[in-house]
């Protein structure tokens, strides 16, 4: 009886003071700001403005807390306006869109103005070419104008030498026999071993188009025309001797021309090309391109040319070009 009494007096304690400290807490958080007149200084007192107001370290305190002498810093600060005096960074450069690398040897966007190539490869004839002439080899040396980074002329030196099929040579073999060469003694002249080449040389002028340049990746097409030079030499097995600076002399065999034809011709060209960059920082690209050359050969006025009508037929071969563009 008397513990229970006890306890549950002790509850009632506990649940008031509860009460009392909750409602006194909420009472105190709803009461709006109240105004407090200073007996010293005799200015009303806004604690809510107080509080919000910018504090100036520059200046002196001002223990005034009147709201109305800060209301100029509270505009500034708000408005971000720098108070006069105060130091401020100088005013941002303005740059062009592009930055200008323009010079003697480059344009404003970078590229270079001036472009050299050489390289070396295979050409491969077709159509009736392709029943006279065997499988090039070939030299091709560049240079021209970069007019920007897509598109550039270029003045071109190319040199391929052919091989003579075996059906040409054969027919070729009959037909010198046919002839009854002799030489200066009267013999009749043998044509075994008879042999030969052609070659075709040339300066064309070639717009080229870069349509895709990445960072290391590139492709372009290329094609003109100009002037082609295209010979044919047969050779027959000649005996020769040679002697040393110390006297000693040797007897050799080797191939020597004894019969030319040559044919000048108009022709053009065409293709498409790739590269690769050797470094992002550099010029140099290795390049690879595949071509297709026409020449307009035609019958000569010489006469000597009809011996040989074969040289006079317009050619065409497919150009395999590597090297090294920069």
């Amino acid at each position: 009886m008397y513990s229970t009494f006890r306890t549950s007096r002790l509850s009632k304690v506990i649940f008031h003071t509860v009460a009392v400290t909750f409602f006194s807490a909420a009472a105190t958080l709803c009461l709006p700001a109240q105004t407090t007149t200073s007996p010293s200084a005799g200015k009303t007192i806004d604690f809510k403005k107080s509080l919000m107001a910018p504090i100036d370290l520059t200046r002196p305190a001002d223990l005034s807390y009147s709201s109305s002498a800060g209301s100029d810093e509270i505009a500034s600060a708000e408005n971000f306006i720098p108070a006069p005096g105060d130091n401020q960074p100088p005013p941002r450069r303005s740059y062009g869109r592009r930055t200008n690398y323009s010079d003697r040897w480059h344009h404003a966007d970078g590229s270079n103005k001036y472009t050299f190539a050489g390289g070396g490869g295979f050409g491969l004839p077709t159509g009736s070419a392709g029943k006279e002439l065997g499988i090039s080899w070939k030299v091709q040396v560049a240079g021209g104008y970069n007019f920007n980074k897509k598109f550039a002329v270029l003045l071109q030196w190319d040199y391929d030498k052919f091989g003579l099929t075996g059906g040409n040579l054969d027919r070729q073999y009959v037909r010198y026999n046919n002839l009854g060469l002799v030489d200066d003694t009267g013999t009749p002249v043998s044509f075994a071993g008879l042999d030969g080449n052609s070659h075709v040389w040339s300066f064309t002028l070639n717009p080229m188009y870069t349509y895709y340049q990445g960072d290391s990746l590139g492709a372009y097409v290329i094609g003109g025309g100009g002037f082609y030079r295209k010979v044919t030499n047969f050779t027959l097995p000649s005996t020769g001797v040679y002697c040393d600076f110390f006297g000693f002399c040797y007897q050799f065999t080797q191939n020597q021309t004894f019969d030319h034809y040559s044919n000048n011709a108009g022709g053009v060209n065409g293709g498409i090309g790739f590269t690769y960059r050797l470094s992002r920082f550099a010029s140099q690209k290795l390049y690879a391109e595949a071509r297709y050359v026409w020449v307009d050969n035609s019958p000569s006025a010489n006469s000597v040319n009809s011996y040989y009508p074969e040289n006079n037929k317009r050619t065409g071969y497919f150009p395999v070009t590597v090297g090294l563009r920069w």
